[in-house]
């Protein structure tokens, strides 16, 4: 049993941002993952693990193999999930994955042990606020999926570890929809990833130097270009 999850998830990354029918159509009729990426997000479900749902699998799929990125950098490991399957899409990509949760860290390293054939994937344990400031190189697209309310803390430290072209990809920033609700209305358990959320917006959806995009998959994506 994964303690980690078991009483303390959120939520709200489990609300649909479109309606329910679509949801399921896409989840019914987009390309499944198969034999390992299929057995970890059986387990996910199972044990109540946030992972991408399929549709936002899917488009990663799509968007690694258009792009082939040569480095990547994850925050939120989890149990590996999201970055066996980017190793997967680009099979040339070296990746730097960060977790600060022993739980999720000891999965994560019995998954990379048994799937990551290639050796593609290098996982970083601690804190990402400290870890991020000691990496050496640049990255051609990152990816965040950890602590909500800290998005905007790794933000500039990530701009600046990324390649002039290069991509973030920023998950669950709708909050099931409660991010275009008035401050007074989120709950008091909520607040601080509320307003970690609007702050990332601010620091990114109309700034000099970055192109952003919203995508209503799964519980929202952000994704930003640095020019």
């Amino acid at each position: 049993m994964v303690e980690t999850y078991k009483q303390n998830s959120n939520p709200n990354m489990r609300r649909p941002v479109v309606k329910q029918e679509i949801v399921d159509f896409m989840r019914q009729h987009l390309q499944p993952v198969t034999g390992g990426l299929k057995a970890l997000e059986e387990f996910a479900h199972r044990e109540n693990i946030p992972i991408i749902p399929r549709e936002t699998a899917a488009y990663f799929r799509l968007l690694l193999e258009t792009l082939q990125p040569e480095r990547i950098l994850e925050i939120g490991t989890a149990i590996g999930f999201s970055a066996l399957l980017m190793a997967d899409a680009a099979p040339a990509a070296q990746i730097t994955t960060i977790d600060r949760n022993p739980e999720m860290i000891a999965l994560a390293k019995e998954n990379f042990a048994r799937y990551d054939g290639r050796r593609q994937i290098e996982l970083l344990e601690g804190e990402a606020v400290d870890l991020l400031q000691t990496l050496r190189g640049s990255y051609d697209l990152a990816f965040m999926d950890s602590a909500k309310s800290k998005y905007v803390v790794f933000l500039p430290q990530v701009l600046k570890r990324l390649n002039p072209g290069g991509l973030i990809l920023i998950d669950d920033v709708f909050q099931g929809g409660d991010i275009a609700k008035p401050a007074e209305e989120i709950r008091r358990g909520q607040r601080a990833i509320y307003r970690g959320l609007h702050s990332l917006f601010e620091a990114t959806l109309d700034q000099p130097g970055l192109t952003a995009s919203l995508l209503p998959l799964g519980d929202g994506l952000l994704m930003v270009r640095k020019q």
